[in-house]
């Protein structure tokens, strides 16, 4: 895995069709759910970061700008092929030297039940009761960007 590039794409692009076909196989398909344009609209300012292998997207995460300077992590996607690979260690830890750069002091994110184990590797902390999201059990979670 040391050819997979990480990167921020911008909105729109070829890269970005990519990440968007990666998150609807990976994270709206088997729930039965579907991106409207509306949805995919309101990404334009938010943070689209890409694990790219030989051309093709593996693996996306985005962040959202929230108040305080803390950011919201989400539609974190890898590749059924590629998961538990370091893929998704690779895009939090790219996400997290952006927020550092960047001046934001902390990330938060909703973690599917599934995810949570994961996201408590990378020392993030669970915030508070599991709650109903997507019709997915989720758990709020937060790391302090140091």
């Amino acid at each position: 895995m040391n050819d997979v590039e990480i990167q921020i794409v911008p909105f729109g692009s070829t890269i970005y069709e990519q990440t968007i076909t990666l998150r609807d196989d990976v994270l709206r398909k088997p729930i039965g759910l579907a991106y409207t344009p509306e949805q995919l609209a309101l990404e334009h300012d938010e943070v689209h970061i890409a694990a790219v292998l030989n051309g093709n997207v593996i693996g996306v995460l985005l962040l959202r700008k929230g108040e305080s300077r803390v950011l919201k992590m989400r539609q974190v996607a890898v590749a059924t092929a590629f998961q538990r690979c370091g893929i998704g260690h690779k895009l939090v830890v790219f996400a997290e030297k952006f927020a550092k750069e960047n001046n934001f002091v902390a990330i938060e994110l909703h973690a599917r039940e599934s995810a949570l184990a994961f996201y408590k590797s990378l020392h993030y902390t669970q915030i508070g009761d599991e709650f109903t999201e997507v019709g997915l059990p989720h758990f709020k979670m937060k790391k302090l960007i140091l």
